[in-house]
């Protein structure tokens, strides 16, 4: 079990970095402070409902990207291991690789059996303004969206 609890709405993006599918390192907290980010956490890359989600995300990328989103998934598994997941399905997004679990557990995510578990968080200018701790992978990219459109629509109009 972690020891942290999930990051709260209105929490700063932790001071944390990942390393990518390419071996870079991307710091999270500079990442986030411009914009509309989400870091999405799942178990292993390249299992059926880690892939349907992924694939999902692929599928709607354009929608994600139109509404201003940066998408970053996030798992326990190898840097190899996310490059292999990327290129087999062609993901236009960047995957990180945690396998000593640090990021998991900057966010609280919940850890089982050695996996992250999946879950989600939106972060607007550096602040999480969304997040879901039990994710769906069949509708997670559209309730992502869903809650982008509110975002915008709340922006909007407190102009």
């Amino acid at each position: 079990m972690n020891q942290h609890s999930p990051l709260e709405i209105g929490a700063t993006v932790p001071d944390v970095a990942g390393v990518d599918q390419d071996g870079h390192s991307i710091q999270l907290k500079s990442v986030a402070q411009e914009g509309i980010v989400l870091f999405y956490f799942y178990p292993k890359a390249d299992t059926p409902g880690c892939t349907r989600e992924a694939c999902n995300f692929r599928d709607n990328y354009k929608m994600l990207i139109n509404n201003g989103v940066k998408v970053f998934g996030i798992s326990m598994d190898s840097q190899e291991a996310q490059k292999k997941f990327k290129d087999k399905y062609h993901l236009p997004f960047t995957l990180l690789a945690d396998p000593e679990g640090k990021i998991v557990d900057q966010f609280g995510v919940t850890k089982r059996n050695g996996h992250a578990s999946r879950q989600s968080f939106l972060a607007k200018n550096g602040k999480i303004v969304w997040r879901n701790l039990k994710v769906n992978p069949d509708n997670h990219v559209q309730e992502v969206l869903e809650e982008v459109k509110n975002l915008k629509d709340n922006s909007a109009q407190n102009r």
